[in-house]
């Protein structure tokens, strides 16, 4: 890794121009973004969610989980960022990105509540921005209405 350790720099907008070895935090957005840590150049954006990156804050330093693989990148780099700290981790097989891919995919259907039916296809009117909250209550409701009349 060309880049050892990551300073955070707390933001509102993303800038245009990525300084290397500076992880830039939007909490508005709720996205981190940086130059890649290998020092290829390409710009690496990590969203805030459940399903996503989660960023901790310790009030020095900077930590996101899990790890950030770039595999659609030339350099296929594979790293943490642990308390501004960049750990190189070990390449991923292209069968090890495919399973990735597959599981972050069911997590996110999952914790969305998009389930899918037998022929596996997602419902495409439930979007990620839907409101987890309500939607999950919604659904619940229903599959407990339909259990009690079967």
């Amino acid at each position: 890794m060309r880049h050892a350790r990551m300073k955070q720099r707390f933001v509102q907008h993303i800038p245009e121009s990525l300084e290397s070895g500076v992880l830039y935090i939007s909490m508005e957005y709720a996205t981190a973004a940086h130059s890649c840590c290998c020092g290829c150049g390409e710009e690496v954006v990590t969203p805030f969610s459940p399903t996503d990156w989660r960023m901790t804050f310790d009030g020095e330093t900077v930590s996101l989980r899990p790890s950030i693989g770039n595999w659609n990148f030339a350099c296929r780099s594979h790293y943490v960022i642990n308390r501004g700290k960049v750990r190189e981790a070990l390449p991923w097989t292209d069968e090890q990105i495919a399973t990735g891919r597959r599981r972050d995919r069911a997590s996110k259907a999952r914790y969305y509540d998009t389930t899918a039916p037998k022929d596996g296809v997602i419902d495409p009117t439930i979007s990620p921005s839907t409101d987890r909250a309500r939607l999950g209550t919604w659904l619940r409701l229903r599959r407990w209405v339909g259990r009690c009349f079967r």
